[in-house]
């Protein structure tokens, strides 16, 4: 799918990080950009800036995506309003960082509805319509840590490989219809994520990428014809894990 002036995108989790810098890309190629996220006034900000770089309109949707009826009507109204949207980004997530011990049930319930049942349920609601106009595109942003668990971030872990599973079986299921699937696998990124309240720090430490290269990569997953991608591409890692999870696990515990 070509990005043109006329393609119309929603993008979640859009106040900041990867988010934000997906609509300003994508404003940049002229598109038209609907975003959501809790905070009203970033997604204002994030919006002006859309269309300084050349959006042809960018729409605000404010929602809270831990509310599913809300989520699944803030997509339904999107698409209303653009009268068919071309593709869904689902890029909203939060951490939990906290071990396992000490994780509660409702902390994990909100992580998984915000991070997992929620995308799940935006593109279900959207997927009747593209299926009717034979076209569309739904782009989960999952994480490494949905190819590997990472130590005191289970519930984090837990629904983004969810989200893994559900596109990869999905994809499979759309194959042979007008509605493309893609999943893309951010690593280190430069985001809020890593510093938030009632979070521990995160145990990575190393060198981040800057949010615009992996808004880069969704945009290029969207033209492109590749199921998966990896931002920055850090494959090797996964392969080790799957072919030795015991001195992996070894790893991550001793870090």
């Amino acid at each position: 799918m070509q990005i043109t002036p006329s393609t119309s995108v929603l993008v979640t989790g859009a106040s900041s990080g990867i988010g934000a810098a997906t609509a300003i890309a994508l404003g940049s190629r002229g598109a038209r950009i609907g975003i959501v996220a809790r905070r009203n006034d970033r997604l204002d900000q994030v919006a002006e800036q859309a269309l300084a770089a050349g959006a042809s309109e960018c729409q605000v949707w404010p929602c809270d995506l831990g509310d599913l009826d809300a989520a699944v009507r803030t997509a339904r109204e999107a698409d209303d309003h653009f009268g068919g949207l071309d593709v869904l980004v689902n890029n909203a997530a939060i951490p939990a960082r906290v071990p396992v011990q000490e994780l509660s049930n409702d902390r994990l319930d909100h992580v998984m509805r915000v991070n997992f049942t929620s995308p799940v349920r935006m593109g279900q609601a959207l997927l009747p319509r593209f299926l009717d106009r034979d076209r569309g595109m739904i782009v989960n942003v999952s994480s490494m840590c949905g190819r590997v668990g990472i130590i005191q971030e289970a519930a984090y872990s837990a629904s983004k490989y969810a989200l893994c599973g559900w596109s990869e079986s999905m994809a499979a299921d759309l194959w042979n219809t007008g509605v493309d699937v893609r999943l893309i696998i951010p690593g280190p990124i430069d985001t809020e994520i890593w510093d938030q309240p009632d979070n521990l720090p995160a145990h990575f430490d190393g060198e981040k990428e800057p949010p615009s290269v992996a808004a880069d990569a969704i945009l290029a997953a969207i033209e492109g014809d590749r199921f998966e991608t990896y931002v920055p591409d850090m494959l090797d890692i996964v392969a080790f894990k799957t072919t030795n999870i015991d001195m992996f696990l070894e790893g991550v515990a001793n870090q």
